[in-house]
């Protein structure tokens, strides 16, 4: 299951050409059971079958959450909720060109 993830999650990086943008190195990798986007070694985003979570400004994620617009992320249903995450669900159901401001700004976080 996690090889599906990690193909979204690549073609996904590449359809938006988040390359362009980004001048630090970056890899995909398996997490858990998805995948995840690493910039210069730490983790900013990831595709799993909960959702696409980005790591963004502790205070972005939050209103996210509080708007309604996304969830709080936990990778294990009795785990810790992660702070500064938002996670969207079924991020296939939507325009990929939402994700690529979320990409950008969990990317320059790091």
């Amino acid at each position: 299951m996690a090889k599906e993830y990690f193909n979204k999650l690549i073609a996904l990086v590449d359809k938006l050409k988040i390359e362009e943008d980004i001048s630090m190195p970056m890899e995909v990798k398996h997490f858990f059971s998805g995948a995840a986007l690493y910039v210069n070694g730490a983790i900013c985003a990831s595709w799993s079958p909960m959702g696409l979570a980005f790591k963004l400004p502790e205070q972005e994620a939050d209103d996210l959450i509080a708007k309604g617009k996304a969830k709080p992320l936990k990778y294990f249903a009795k785990g810790h909720v992660k702070k500064g995450y938002a996670l969207f669900e079924d991020p296939e159901n939507r325009k990929s060109s939402t994700w690529k401001k979320y990409f950008l700004k969990a990317a320059r976080q790091v």
